[in-house]
């Protein structure tokens, strides 16, 4: 991914840095625990109080293209901050909404009388949508006499890219505008380096009494239960103009932005439980999940995370819709055709780039724009090339759609062409990774930490390394081509794609399988030596089926054991390996969606009951963490009775494959597929994780048609019933 815990891009540490950007982390998220909004490009993060107090290492303001447009946005009441009564954000994840009130204050202006805490109420609320970010401030009087009251917004912006705000120093930084101000707006702009001017737009309503380019003040009398509206919009753009001043109304703005929101969401299928807790879990899973969705020409591509990655990667999305392909296949479309869209089509060494390749990560920032980081369009991933097929086949496979796949397969065929052409860098069969650029990542898997990949000893592997997973990946793609091909009529390729699979199988199990571990090896460093690791990437190998069936039991019983399994999940390295740390971001922590990942292969290989002990930690994990909200990850300190997980100080929240996991646990232990050229839902050896005793999926989609089904706990056994149909839809069970 994308940043450890010093806040910087995943391979910094504290003491080195293999790209040139070191970025320390000065605020752990947990000191100053935060609320998140986006809308498409545009992301906010606030403090509880609705604030922005934005300062070395925190994220906290409005973000626009990896841009923070609004760095400070303070409210006081005399002087004085609010008090907190309660911060919350709706169930879709609409609006922000903040009660707070007066601490007790000394009115000025009244001889020095004392107004008494908690006699105002302030309600702010505040949402995203087209570039914006509107707010409307409600203060009610519940005093038995009048108030006036002085109420200031203090507000700044500081134009930092991104990277800047994740700790990385600058030599040189381009030009701020004065402040432009009229009576109800200010503008605040920056002309950049990279020949771009950004700016930021404020308007009031109604005037403030008095404003500057760094504060609004307003004077609002109040008679007893009396309540007034201040209105605010905050308008980012990446040109210096202002917004049309008959665009400004909260109201009609946030019937759209819900109206969006619902209407996309409406795609999913719904999911109600026995368990009111895991509801809650699954509720917001999906809200975070469809927040993060932002629409490209192509179709809806979930954007990684906020803060730090709230942009198109290509792993993380590839990850996140197959995940979520049983429970809305358009994400997977969309994910697909954006990503084929922006594949390599030439070399760039500066960009890790590689005809056939598909994308990383793609930043509009000032500092991408100028090289000063390589992630403006950033191909540095060894593995989305085979995720990228394997979500093609799996797309097909879920939906029928011959059409789309059929535009997608030069992109296909270009894709396996780089990983027999260039993925495979000495021709011994398997697909090894190594930056061609000083700025990139040195190490390119989903574990991307600068230490992730690690001998026995701890000695750091030095390259081109060959992951486990990854050549699981690469099974997976090319038994994708061949049903792929198949499906189109090219039956020979079908069967040559099919081979190359099978030869890839019994090559991974040579190199790869250690009988004194019992389980994979982490990877293959460059002199073909294996990294005699116990790590959690062993169990990709079960998820797409390249293990051999009489190996799936060690590998099990080696992820499962005491230190691997913390009891939240399954932990990045086992506790027993040199460079183990529970607080490390890939060393021993917790990963939602890599656990998701295992999970599926244990189902696979017929390991129920170890799935749904995967599953229950999870869950119990989420049932103490804010909003039900699975993080990024955690840290990997065993599970204690009556104790929440440790979290991880700089994780994302909302984070699409965290918020997806919930969502693919559930598919594979229910044994959920999907036969669409006979309409078939089938449900294979349907399993329910102790927490739940019913499941009811309601409009599940296969071509024309949708079902609703119920599966309930009776005994030993889980019944299927079939609730409402819609079109020529069968469910068919196997026990």
């Amino acid at each position: 991914m994308g940043a450890d815990i010093y806040g910087g891009p995943a391979e910094a540490g504290p003491d080195e840095t293999n790209t040139g950007i070191l970025a320390p982390a000065a605020v752990s998220r947990y000191e100053r625990s935060s609320r998140s909004l986006k809308h498409g490009d545009t992301f906010a993060v606030f403090d509880h109080l609705c604030d922005a107090l934005a300062s070395s290492g925190n994220p906290e303001g409005i973000f626009h293209r990896d841009t923070r447009h609004l760095s400070q946005f303070v409210l006081t009441l005399n002087g004085a901050r609010p008090l907190l009564l309660s911060s919350t954000l709706r169930d879709d994840n609409a609006t922000l909404e903040c009660d707070l009130t007066n601490p007790t204050l000394v009115l000025d202006d009244a001889g020095g009388e004392v107004l008494k805490h908690d006699l105002i109420h302030v309600r702010r609320t505040r949402f995203l949508w087209n570039e914006a970010c509107y707010e409307r401030l409600v203060l009610r009087n519940y005093d038995e006499v009048p108030r006036t009251l002085k109420v200031e917004v203090q507000f700044a912006a500081d134009f930092a890219d991104l990277f800047e705000v994740r700790g990385t120093a600058r030599p040189r930084r381009g030009r701020h505008h004065g402040a432009r101000v009229a009576k109800d707006r200010v503008l605040l702009a920056y002309d950049g380096l990279d020949g771009r001017t950004r700016s930021t737009a404020l308007r009031f309503e109604p005037v403030p009494q008095t404003l500057s380019g760094a504060k609004a003040s307003f004077v609002v009398a109040l008679a007893p239960h009396q309540a007034q509206s201040i209105f605010i919009e905050i308008v980012c753009h990446d040109r210096r103009e202002n917004r049309n001043p008959a665009s400004f109304n909260f109201f009609l703005a946030l019937r759209d932005a819900r109206r969006a929101l619902r209407y996309s969401s409406t795609r999913a299928a719904r999911i109600v439980t026995s368990n009111a807790v895991f509801n809650e879990a699954v509720r917001r899973s999906v809200a975070d999940l469809y927040v993060l969705l932002t629409e490209t020409p192509e179709g809806p591509y979930p954007y990684a995370g906020i803060p730090w990655f709230s942009t198109a990667f290509g792993r993380d999305a590839l990850i996140t819709a197959l995940e979520t392909l049983w429970l809305d296949p358009e994400i997977a479309k969309g994910v697909l055709g954006h990503l084929a869209a922006n594949q390599a089509t030439d070399f760039d060494p500066s960009a890790d780039a590689e005809p056939g390749k598909i994308l990383h990560e793609m930043r509009y920032g000032e500092m991408a724009e100028l090289g000063e980081v390589p992630f403006r369009r950033y191909y540095g991933s060894i593995d989305s090339t085979p995720l990228f097929v394997m979500l093609a086949g799996a797309y097909l496979d879920r939906t029928g759609d011959l059409q789309t796949v059929r535009s997608l397969w030069p992109n296909l065929l270009a894709a396996l062409d780089w990983i027999d052409r260039f993925g495979d860098r000495d021709a011994d069969g398997f697909v090894e990774y190594g930056s061609r650029t000083a700025k990139g990542l040195v190490n390119q898997g989903w574990k991307d930490s600068h230490d992730s990949i690690f001998h026995a000893d701890g000695r750091l592997a030095e390259g081109p390394i060959a992951l486990a997973e990854v050549q699981a990946y690469v099974f997976g793609a090319w038994q994708a081509a061949a049903g792929l091909s198949r499906k189109l009529g090219h039956a020979d390729d079908a069967l040559k794609f099919e081979q190359r699979a099978a030869d890839l199988r019994a090559r991974f199990d040579k190199a790869f399988f250690d009988d004194d571990l019992a389980t994979y090896v982490l990877a293959l460093d460059g002199d073909k030596k294996p990294c005699r690791v116990h790590s959690s990437n062993a169990g990709h190998a079960l998820f797409t089926g390249i293990a051999l069936p009489e190996r799936a039991g060690k590998v099990v019983l080696a992820l499962m054991a005491q230190s691997s399994f913390c009891g939240w999940g399954v932990r990045t390295i086992a506790a027993s390996e040199a460079r183990y740390n529970p607080m490390s971001y890939h060393n021993g922590s917790v990963w939602p969606h890599d656990n998701a990942l295992i999970a599926s292969g244990f189902v696979r290989y017929g390991f129920r009951a170890e799935a749904s002990s995967i599953f229950e930690g999870l869950f119990s994990a989420s049932t103490y963490i804010d909003l039900r909200r699975l993080p990024e990850l955690f840290c990997g300190f065993a599970r204690q009775r009556a104790r929440g997980p440790t979290f991880y100080p700089v994780s994302c929240v909302p984070q699409a494959w965290a918020a997806a996991a919930p969502l693919y646990l559930l598919q594979s232990m229910i044994g959920l597929g999907f036969d669409p050229d006979k309409g078939h839902v089938t449900l294979s050896e349907p399993t329910l994780p102790p927490f739940l005793d019913e499941v009811v999926l309601k409009h599940l989609r296969i071509g024309s048609g949708e079902v609703d089904i119920a599966l309930r706990r009776s005994r030993s056994q889980v019944v299927v019933d079939v609730l409402e149909r819609k079109g020529r839809v069968k469910v068919t069970t196997t026990h």
